[in-house]
Formats: structure tokens, sequence, C-alpha cells
């Protein structure tokens, strides 16, 4: 009988041994499968969480973040894609109107000066106008220089006087903003009325405002703003004020909720809003100097002469001679 025991009790220890061992086995083998591959394990974090952070105890929890993995995705945008997009943008939309001047030159007064000029913008008009084209140009120059300043300046003095250049261009950007902010309000206020489509913008569109055909009467009817003037200023005012948006918030960084994400996500549409904006500005530029005889003068002195208001914004003349406000000056003679 003492054996008979003697072998029940060793029974029951093996038994117990080995289910103590497949028990240890089957554990460990699921740690396994649920614990990271110590080669991939920064990757899965960063697929399952998005961020890595860790703890701290200032109040601001966003110094938490140790890794952002959308962060490198900005970084390429801001370092590659953007300069892409701009140069395209930018150096395409100059190239264009090299070749159009070249093949089209500047528009003449067909029937040339008549010594007679009309006011078609009062001083307040040109200057807000003079306003916004400064402040844009400030912000166009510091602007581009996030993008594309580095590569410049690497090419001749090196980093130290980019980061003294840059530095003050910040400043400049930031504070200029305001101006260009101002100015854009009010050539919304002051230009708003008259820059509603009306029948005649569609058959300028149409011909495309006779800068594509040099026969005498290829001028079509407009007011004091043609159909292309009006895309111009709905332009503006969208493209303003998405700049404005997206600059305040990037000025003003994390206030009413906004997270690191949203932060790159306003720089990426302030940066590619910026870049076409500034191809758009630069056919306005060239219209209003040497694109076309007599346009830049609205703008110098607030008057233009009476044939070019004529040829390119007939309605508009005749209302003025219809209300009397017409301004002899007869400083040249009539041709």
């Amino acid at each position: 009988m003492a054996k008979l025991f003697a072998h029940i009790r060793l029974l029951t220890g093996v038994l117990a041994l080995a289910l103590l061992l497949v028990t240890v086995l089957a554990g460990s083998s699921t740690a396994q499968q649920n614990a990271p591959n110590a080669a991939t394990s920064e990757q899965q974090l960063l697929n399952q969480f998005k961020t890595i952070q860790g703890l701290g105890t200032i109040p601001d929890k966003k110094s938490y973040v140790i890794e952002h993995p959308a962060g490198r995705e900005w970084q390429t945008f801001h370092t590659a894609t953007l300069k892409w997009i701009g140069g395209i943008a930018i150096i395409g939309v100059l190239v264009v109107l090299v070749l159009f001047y070249l093949w089209r030159g500047k528009i003449p007064l067909t029937k040339g000066r008549s010594g007679r000029t009309i006011v078609r913008f009062g001083a307040f008009e040109r200057f807000v106008h003079w306003l916004t084209a400064s402040a844009f140009v400030v912000l166009a120059i510091t602007g581009l220089n996030v993008t594309f300043g580095r590569a410049i300046f690497a090419a001749g003095d090196g980093s130290e006087t980019f980061s003294t250049w840059s530095q003050w261009a910040k400043y400049a950007h930031n504070f200029i903003s305001f101006a260009f902010t101002l100015g854009v309000v009010l050539m919304f206020i002051m230009w708003v009325g008259r820059n509603f489509p009306r029948a005649v913008d569609i058959e300028w569109l149409k011909r495309g405002g006779g800068m594509f055909s040099k026969k005498q009467d290829a001028h079509t009817h407009a007011y004091k703003f043609n159909a292309g003037q009006k895309l111009l200023f709905w332009a503006v005012v969208i493209a303003g004020a998405a700049m404005m948006i997206s600059g305040y918030l990037l000025m003003f960084p994390f206030y009413g909720g906004m997270t690191i994400s949203n932060m790159e996500t306003a720089e990426v549409f302030h940066g590619i809003i910026g870049v076409l904006f500034i191809a758009m500005i630069l056919g306005h530029i060239y219209i209003g100097t040497v694109g076309m005889e007599g346009a830049f003068e609205g703008m110098y002195d607030g008057a233009v002469d009476a044939n070019w208001a004529k040829e390119h914004h007939d309605l508009w003349y005749e209302q003025v001679m219809s209300e009397g406000t017409e301004r002899s000056t007869r400083t040249a003679p009539a041709e």
C-alpha cells in the first residue's frame, strides 16, 4: 500500500510539473506575439498613435511631443514640394508675359492721345491701392525668403547673412501684414459695388478684352472695371482673406484649440496660396505698366487720357461725360 501511495504522489508531481511548463510556455508565446518587435516597435507606435509623447510638469502639454510623423511630411512639402509649385507658377507666368510682350508689344492707343484727361481714381483710392501694393511687395519678398532664401544666400555670403536677413524679414512680414489687411478691407469697401458681373462682361471675356487682337475694333464694352479687373478684384479679396486668416493663425499659434497638425495645415495653405497670389499679381503689374499704354497714369496721378477711356472703358466714359465730371488739362496736343 505504501508503494501505491508513493507512485500516486510521483505521478501527481509529474503531472503538476508538466501543467506548469505548458502554462509558462503558452504565456511566453502569447507575450511574444503581442509584444512589438524590437526593430519595428517605434514605427508600430507611430502608426498606432500618430505621435510619441512623454510626460512633463510644465502647463504646455504640446511640449511633451517627442515624435510627430506628420512633421516629416510637412518638412518634405516645405523643402521640396512648395519650391516646385512656386517655381513653376512664378517663372511660368514670367515666361508667358515675356512671350506675350514679344508677340503683342505694348497695347497702344489706336487713335493716339487726345490731350484731354478724365479723373479715374481719387486721391484716397490711389492711397489705398499703393498702400496695399507696397505691403504686398514686402510680404512677397519676405515670404519667398522662407522657401527660396537659403538656397539663394548659400550661393553668396552664406548662412550668417541669411540668418540676419531672415530675422528682419520675419519682423517685416509680421508687421506689414496689418497694412496689407487694412488695404484689402478698404479696397473691398470702396469698389465692391462696381465689381459685380454684368452682361457686357461675358462678351469681354469671349473676346479676351481685345488684348489678343491687333485690330482697331478689338476693344469691347466695359464700365469702370472690365471683366478682367473684376476677376482680379475678387481674386485679391478671396486670396487676401485666405492669406490673412492662415497668416494670423501662424502669427498667434495654438490659440482657439489649434494643434501642431492644424498649424502645419495652415502653413501649407498659406504657402500655396501665397506663391499663386504672387504669380497672379505679376500679370496685373505687367498690364498696368509695360503692357498697356496709358494704364499706369490712372493710378499715378488719377487721370487718364480721354481716348484711353473711350477705347478701354467706353461705357464708363459715357457716364462721366453725362455727369459733366471731365477734367480737361490740355497737357499734351491731340494726335
